[in-house]
């Protein structure tokens, strides 16, 4: 599926597996041959995405509640660091596996079904023609070393090809694969991120890339009478100026008396944007304290088919942060212990033992008066070593710090989580 530049929304995932002491490739790029086994991708496998879903949220709410930082806006995608970390996991064994499939919230091979699903849920809504205006589309890619101190585990390749349709590529890791893997990601975000690597690094080997692009239109697009000037409230006191859009919502979302927000569907009805307002009082990372991915879960699935009266500020953002202590934080220090670590499973190297360096994170979103634009960026790096009375409407005005949210419909599942702590630079 093709995206335009304009329109994409993108969810980018890279994971970078080097070895030390690897000596300078030569060979020529070359297609390795993996291919999805037939019958790979099975109708069957939708219930997957409810169950793990329900099992993944709680990483979801921990990753953004441990990404946060004061005053300053946050924005996480946990599918795209699920995703990058579960390809990884398909080469990892021992306490290294144990520790991330305790962190991501399900097996390897539940996140194999997982991802699976997931693929077979966009093919199948390629077909629908009930929801225009709104893409959701995954791709993935490896790429690794044709250096002769590098051998690759054939098993971890045709597993990821499998469950992830990942195109295997066998290339020199030199400037030519450097812009090779750039071009990729930028044909799969539709040139929202035109490069993902500045360099290609002596000790790399492995290369993990998947991309999710999201593009959604509102179900009612925002006229520009509804759009109006205003002020947004931050923590500390501070107004700026801010353009709100006004609409009424029919899904009133509430925390008991700590937050109250609303859900705004896309065209389709199977994604949405979801916001939680925090009671006046309240810091933003004082009630993400409060949550899990059991509650999150709950309020969003419990939604009041209330009317809303919605103010939503125009905003555009965007972050960038180091996962791996974050990681380590959430219960997966193996996988960075250049000792310890076990990712055997992915291949060999004569130059040291293979282990996760850092992870890095990057996102954007674009919310105006059409729909979202979303996109981010991981790159995990590898070291060796019926009619009735409507009741009176909410109001819920987005004027101070929030934390928002892009959900499917289907699952509650938050793909996108971030808080608004400012709308302007």
């Amino acid at each position: 599926m093709k995206l335009s530049r304009i329109t994409a929304a993108l969810l980018l995932a890279c994971l970078t597996l080097t070895a030390a002491g690897c000596a300078d490739p030569s060979s020529s790029d070359l297609m390795e041959g993996i291919v999805p086994s037939a019958g790979a991708v099975n109708p069957s496998d939708q219930p997957d995405v409810l169950t793990a879903s329900e099992k993944t949220a709680d990483f979801a709410v921990r990753l953004f509640r441990e990404s946060l930082k004061e005053g300053e806006n946050t924005l996480v995608s946990p599918l795209s660091v699920l995703s990058a970390l579960a390809m990884t996991a398909n080469g990892a064994k021992g306490e290294t596996l144990a520790e991330m499939e305790a962190v991501l919230g399900l097996s390897a091979d539940e996140l194999n079904a997982f991802f699976r699903a997931l693929r077979n849920r966009e093919l199948l809504n390629l077909l629908d023609s009930q929801s225009p205006g709104t893409r959701f589309h995954l791709a993935n890619s490896i790429w690794f070393t044709d250096d002769e101190r590098f051998t690759v585990n054939r098993d971890f390749l045709q597993t990821n090809a499998d469950y992830y349709g990942a195109g295997i590529f066998r290339a020199p890791f030199d400037e030519g694969t450097r812009r090779d893997i750039n071009n990729w990601v930028k044909d799969n975000t539709g040139g929202m991120i035109p490069e993902i690597l500045d360099q290609i690094p002596e000790e790399a080997v492995m290369y993990l890339v998947n991309a999710l692009a999201f593009d959604g239109e509102w179900t009612e697009p925002y006229m520009d009478f509804q759009v109006s000037p205003g002020d947004f409230t931050l923590e500390d006191g501070t107004k700026e100026p801010a353009d709100f859009m006004h609409s009424e919502e029919y899904r009133y979302l509430e925390d008991g008396d700590a937050a109250e927000g609303f859900v705004k569907p896309y065209k389709g009805g199977k994604y949405a944007f979801a916001a939680l307002l925090p009671k006046e009082g309240t810091t933003v990372a004082d009630y993400a304290a409060t949550l899990s991915g059991e509650k999150l879960m709950k309020i969003l699935s419990s939604a009041d088919q209330t009317p809303v009266e919605a103010a939503l500020p125009k905003f555009e953002t965007e972050y960038g942060a180091e996962l791996s202590e974050v990681l380590k934080a959430m219960g997966m220090p193996t996988a960075f212990d250049s000792s310890k670590a076990d990712f055997s499973g992915l291949g060999t190297s004569t130059g040291g033992n293979i282990f996760i360096g850092r992870v890095l994170h990057k996102t954007f979103i674009s919310v105006h008066e059409r729909g979202t634009e979303a996109g981010a960026a991981t790159v995990v790096e590898m070291l060796e070593e019926g009619a009735m009375e409507m009741p009176e409407p909410k109001r819920v005005t987005l004027d101070r710090p929030f934390v928002y949210m892009l959900i499917d419909c289907e699952t509650n599942q938050p793909f996108f989580i971030g808080a608004l702590m400012k709308t302007g630079e």
